[in-house]
């Protein structure tokens, strides 16, 4: 099942890895829950947290955005652990630091940084993964590191029971212990071989001077966005959505995250499975965004329901969501050796990057027809960009990736 061509404990890396997705998850969802509480406690006025949460979630994936191109370049160039044990350091100080915040610029510049930390776990470790198991089995390994890693959000929301400021501290103290059991694996053996040969590594720009790279590149990136449109969006704001649906009970964004995040951790291991099963990326693909664009519908619709039946559709969205480990598998089975660290870290940080834009237009939609409504045309226009884009990736199930990106 697992690449025999290196001496190190493959299935210790895919444990490793989801560990770190998990820290990585943690962090990343633990504003979200905390937004409302932790924005009262810093002083801002009832009337403002709705905008001055957009604008921290903003400065967070901004931070992301910033922090792919880098991160993923530096493992092109550096290697992929080297990488990993920085931005694990970066993010996990960031959070610390995080946890003593007294007003809304200090936070703000405290999630670009953990924004930028944060930008290059996954990607990093999808590459990892992927260089280190079989044609065959790598969409396994990946969805169970995106499928652990993705429970994390669950802690998050226990541990933010503690206190929000707790819940970054532990998000920290996480980080750093993960750092140590990095001692325990190695390099990917692809990466060894690249660095015997003069290929040039990490050149971001080659991904967009390439028509035809260029155009997997864009592809790769659409097909990600539903997944933070659902997240961005419907999830983190689900309180307001709530109270615009008329649910009978108030809507606790926490607990919306965790449910949120237990169907996506199931889906992740369902959607491998399917991919696995069809030996096809792209039907698996398709289904689950079909799939999330259905419930969206649905979410949309839920006028007056009762707020356990909401939870219950939220949990589904997470469910269909959970295909966000075969995106990541497909970015990364798109591009050779030499560049896959960047596209594959800088592809799906693109993809939470998008939620500034979304949230800007969502937002300035919804002043003039409410957040309904306005939601309804953003999710139109993303998830038939989705579709389009899968249509134009090649199939990448069993695809040997072995090889080296030239012009």
């Amino acid at each position: 099942m697992l690449n025999r061509g290196n001496s190190n404990p493959f299935n210790i890396i895919v444990i490793v890895a989801a560990l770190g997705y998990f820290v990585d998850i943690y962090d990343l969802i633990l504003f979200s829950i905390v937004r409302v509480p932790s924005l009262q406690a810093i002083g801002i006025a009832p009337d403002q947290i709705k905008n001055s949460g957009v604008f921290l979630l903003n400065m967070q994936m901004i931070g992301m955005l910033l922090g792919g191109i880098v991160w993923g370049i530096l493992g092109d160039k550096k290697g992929r652990l080297s990488t990993l044990f920085l931005t694990i350091l970066l993010y996990s100080l960031a959070n610390i630091a995080n946890g003593f915040v007294q007003n809304l610029n200090q936070y703000a510049i405290l999630r670009l940084i953990a924004g930028f930390g944060l930008a290059g776990e996954l990607g990093i470790g999808i590459t990892l993964v992927s260089e280190v198991m079989t044609k065959e089995a790598r969409g396994w390994g990946t969805s169970i590191v995106s499928g652990i890693g993705i429970v994390g959000a669950t802690l998050a929301f226990f541990v933010s029971q503690w206190g929000w400021r707790e819940a970054y501290w532990v998000g920290g103290v996480l980080g750093l212990l993960l750092l140590v059991l990095r001692v325990y694996i190695h390099e990917s053996g692809m990466f060894d071989k690249l660095k015997e040969t003069s290929a040039k590594r990490g050149d971001f720009f080659s991904l967009l001077k390439n028509p035809k790279k260029l155009l997997k590149y864009i592809c790769s990136i659409f097909v990600g966005i539903p997944v933070w449109f659902t997240i961005g969006i419907l999830i983190t704001f689900s309180k307001e959505f709530g109270e615009a649906l008329g649910i009978s009970s108030p809507i606790i964004p926490g607990k919306s995250i965790m449910y949120h995040y237990i169907g996506a951790a199931l889906g992740s291991i369902t959607t491998g499975y399917i991919s696995q099963k069809l030996k096809s990326r792209k039907k698996a693909l398709w289904i689950a965004i079909s799939t999330l664009g259905l419930l969206s519908i649905w979410y949309f619709s839920a006028k007056e329901c009762s707020a356990g039946l909401f939870y219950f559709i939220i949990f589904l969205l997470g469910l269909a969501q959970g295909y966000w480990a075969i995106f990541i598998t497909v970015a990364s089975e798109q591009f050779g050796t030499n560049i896959r660290s960047t596209a594959t870290t800088t592809i799906p940080n693109f993809v939470r990057g998008a939620t500034v834009p979304m949230l800007i237009w969502w937002k300035y939609m919804a002043e003039g027809m409410g957040i309904i409504q306005s939601s309804i045309i953003v999710g139109i226009v993303v998830f038939l960009l989705a579709f389009i884009a899968v249509f134009f990736l090649e199939e990448s199930y069993g695809k040997d990736l072995d090889y080296l990106e030239t012009d």
